[in-house]
């Protein structure tokens, strides 16, 4: 059974683009060895594939849509701060009702000159808010900010897949109870 995720990467203007080209590449990468299949936005669809204005999030709504059947869950990259509201609302307008994990890449502290800094740290907790304002619910890894190669990311990842199968296969049952002391 394949797994399917959709994905969102957050951009934000005013941070280097580069850093979303290398994380399409390393999130690419590491779906390729873990088979899953991801439904993203190409680099044609927008600014390098990522979300950042609303008209991005309309049409990363409307993949996510199209593809409704087949997505089991979102995971939220942000390469750099990322665009908190295009993510809310690219989830709010595809109305999927998956699970979510958020992930964030870390500063590296040699590099946080302007076309290296990242500062997802930051940008993570700001995703959260509006995510917990909108009542969408989420993961979290268990390190605030991580590559995607690391080891426990890898581990969150497949958890959070283990998550997604779980609540597709719950998603139609009915459960009953027979006896007074249930």
């Amino acid at each position: 059974m394949n797994n399917s995720l959709g994905v969102i990467f957050g951009n934000r203007d005013f941070f280097p683009d580069h850093l979303v080209t290398e994380a399409r590449k390393d999130i690419k990468k590491l779906f390729s060895e873990l088979s899953i299949e991801g439904i993203m936005l190409s680099e044609k669809d927008s600014k390098l594939g990522g979300v950042e204005t609303y008209h991005e999030a309309k049409k990363c709504a409307e993949l996510f849509k199209k593809n409704k059947e087949s997505i089991d869950g979102v995971l939220v990259v942000l390469p750099n701060f990322g665009d908190e509201k295009g993510v809310a609302d690219t989830l709010k307008l595809a109305g999927l009702n998956v699970p979510v994990l958020i992930q964030g890449y870390p500063d590296d502290l040699n590099k946080l000159d302007v076309t290296n800094r990242r500062d997802a740290y930051c940008g993570k907790i700001s995703v959260t808010n509006n995510l917990y304002q909108y009542g969408i619910k989420y993961s979290l890894t268990s390190k605030h900010v991580c590559l995607p190669a690391d080891e426990s990311f890898i581990h969150d990842l497949r958890k959070f897949v283990a998550v997604c199968r779980v609540v597709k296969g719950l998603s139609n049952v009915r459960i009953g109870a027979v006896g007074a002391r249930p």
